[in-house]
């Protein structure tokens, strides 16, 4: 096998290029049996195997920079840089990243995770070269999706102010990026709209069509044309912006990319080379489904179908049944994604209501915004959205939805700790960050019903925006037999006693559930609470719980600081309320992949880390 002679960083050097087909060939294999037993992202790494052999071997790594848009689609880098052996362990606790990592390899030139930011960041690295005067080469790849980024085009837009070679390699799998977006040339929009133009065009149609076998000429023509166009288009938008246009070339033809990087390294400037390749290349479901196979958990290679973990349908499952229920009944609702309809949810509700569906693209400012319009305009928008990925929108979120007052639900999903993607994923900052903006509600449900209800209270009874955060995987269905009506504000009391009383929020109800029942075992009275609203939180409920408790347990699975036992705290000591507040949170730091399991227990939310720290603090109290 070619691929055995792979084990250092820069071997791919030392391969006959009559090997190189075998080897990406290899390497397709490779990738396939590993994520299906790890997980991870799939169709995006197998349409760039012979790109990123290209590169490894067009440029000197790690002295020059390989900045990769995203990171997800780095697979095949990671390989070719020396850490094939890595892959037992892709994504779990301790082991090898799925995206890369500067502390990770030295060929790691710049920790991504978010899409659009590499032509920025690659911007940064060439002015920093320019300035330190080195030599070293500058690439940015990037996808044609991340091109739907507003950051990737306030980058292009900066691009002519790099004076040394910078390389920007646009990775197009099958979207287009020809029609009208911003950039194209003044002049081509000018003949093509002028009237002489169109009364030529329509002399032409008309006259094909009184001759024989007239209707497939114009055909013809017309598809010539939009090819035509195709090829010509991006050069000039790239250009438009000051950059050196190269391409369309063919993304599965290493020497013809490497002639095209050795070619673009001799540009004294910014110069984009635009490969086109296929994703999913190489695995048949992979290639009929890419969106199915873009982040996926452990699969049978045989079939593509997934293996059976879970039993109850995932949060995501519940929020879109809920939402096509809804929908069915008030034509006012729409939903919004930013190009993640299958992640958040929203595929069922795209097909069933096709013209009250917006995907964005890769644009979560602009749907924060977007929403805000619909919604001043007496719509009712649900914005379904990573919990990690709406930080792209915060500004729009305080300005243009909350400032107004507008009605805007966020359906946040993979709030919390979502495992194995890492820190750039970890949904552990929306309490903080979503609690500080005046006029907003935030409620965790603590299941799969409860979320149900949580929507059909942000949109038939709310009156300004709400954001309800859930975490990923499975719904839970514990506690379900509390159905307490939504009054807002209000918490919801499951078992009521005295002396030591958890206040959790959304998931940490099942593990207060446990710790319930360990400290019962202990001797211990103790008071369960669904915390529910997280903002505004159940003041009156604490002042009463005061009179007979004298420890308040607040549990979330969010950062400490800014989060809902802080808040808690805050109050208890400026109301001069007598309760101590022992505040159970995620600590201040970016958590890294694993398991999220192992993530409670490493970061001590965990039943038996929460249980002995009650117990600890209750008995301090006592003494």
């Amino acid at each position: 096998m070619v691929l055995e002679k792979i084990n250092k960083p820069n071997d791919i050097k030392k391969i006959n290029p009559s090997e190189y087909t075998t080897l990406a060939g290899e390497i397709r294999r490779f990738l396939i049996e590993s994520v299906s037993k790890t997980g991870g992202h799939l169709a995006s790494n197998l349409g760039v195997v012979e790109l990123t052999m290209a590169l490894h071997l067009a440029f000197d790594l790690p002295k020059d920079k390989i900045i990769w848009d995203v990171g997800h689609q780095s697979y095949t880098h990671k390989i070719l840089s020396g850490r094939k052996s890595g892959f037992s362990r892709l994504r779990k606790f301790g082991g090898m990243s799925g995206f890369p990592k500067r502390e990770e390899s030295d060929y790691d030139a710049f920790d991504t995770g978010h899409s659009s930011t590499s032509i920025s960041a690659g911007i940064g690295y060439a002015t920093a070269r320019d300035l330190e005067r080195k030599t070293y080469k500058v690439v940015s790849v990037i996808g044609d999706g991340a091109l739907t980024g507003g950051m990737a085009y306030e980058a292009m837009n900066n691009v002519s102010n790099v004076k040394g070679n910078f390389i920007i390699v646009l990775n197009d799998n099958e979207m287009s990026i020809a029609p009208n977006v911003g950039g194209i040339s003044d002049v081509l929009t000018d003949i093509r709209t002028s009237d002489k133009y169109y009364d030529l065009k329509e002399r032409v149609v008309k006259d094909l069509k009184n001759l024989p076998h007239g209707r497939e000429i114009a055909k013809k023509i017309k598809r010539t044309k939009d090819k035509l166009r195709y090829r010509l288009l991006p050069g000039q938008i790239v250009e438009s912006f000051g950059a050196t246009y190269i391409g369309p070339i063919d993304g599965h033809d290493i020497s013809k990319m490497i002639k095209a990087f050795h070619y673009a390294s001799k540009v004294n400037g910014p110069v984009l080379v635009h490969v086109k390749t296929k994703k999913g290349k190489g695995y048949t479901p992979a290639e009929k489904n890419p969106s199915s196979f873009h982040g996926v958990s452990p699969f049978d290679i045989n079939t593509g179908e997934k293996l059976k973990t879970a039993t109850s349908p995932s949060y995501a499952a519940v929020f879109s049944d809920k939402i096509c229920a809804m929908a069915k009944d008030n034509n006012k609702i729409v939903g919004i994604t930013a190009a993640m309809p299958d992640g958040v949810g929203l595929k069922k509700f795209s097909k069933e209501y096709p013209d009250r569906y917006f995907d964005v693209g890769i644009a979560e400012g602009h749907a924060v915004t977007f929403a805000a319009g619909l919604a001043a305009g007496g719509i009712i928008p649900v914005f379904g959205v990573y919990s990690s990925f709406l930080q792209r929108g915060y500004d729009q979120m305080v300005h243009d939805v909350c400032l107004q007052n507008l009605k805007v639900v966020f359906a946040i999903d993979h709030a919390g700790l979502v495992g194995n993607d890492g820190e750039t994923h970890q949904g552990i900052f929306d309490i903080s960050f979503l609690s500080f903006i005046p006029n907003m509600t935030v409620i965790a449900p603590k299941n799969g019903k409860e979320l149900e209800d949580a929507m059909e209270y942000a949109v038939h009874e709310a009156t300004g925006p709400v954001a309800l955060r859930y975490p990923s995987g499975p719904a839970s269905k514990n506690f379900e037999e509390f159905g307490e009506p939504f009054k807002k504000g209000e918490s919801e009391v499951i078992y009521r006693e005295k002396d030591i009383a958890l206040l959790a929020v959304g998931r940490m109800m099942d593990i207060a559930g446990i710790v319930r029942d360990n400290l019962k075992k202990e001797g211990l009275n103790v008071t369960l609470i669904n915390a529910r609203f997280v903002k505004p939180f159940d003041k009156k409920l604490i002042k009463n719980l005061s009179e007979d408790h004298s420890l308040l347990v607040t549990m979330e699975e969010n950062v400490l600081t800014g989060g809902f036992g802080e808040h808690v705290c805050r109050y208890v000591e400026e109301s001069e309320v007598d309760i101590k507040v022992l505040p159970i949170a995620l600590p201040d730091a970016y958590i890294e992949h694993g398991s999220v399991k192992i993530l409670f227990e490493e970061s001590g939310i965990d039943p038996e880390s929460v249980k002995n720290r009650v117990i600890s603090e209750y008995n301090n109290l006592s003494k």
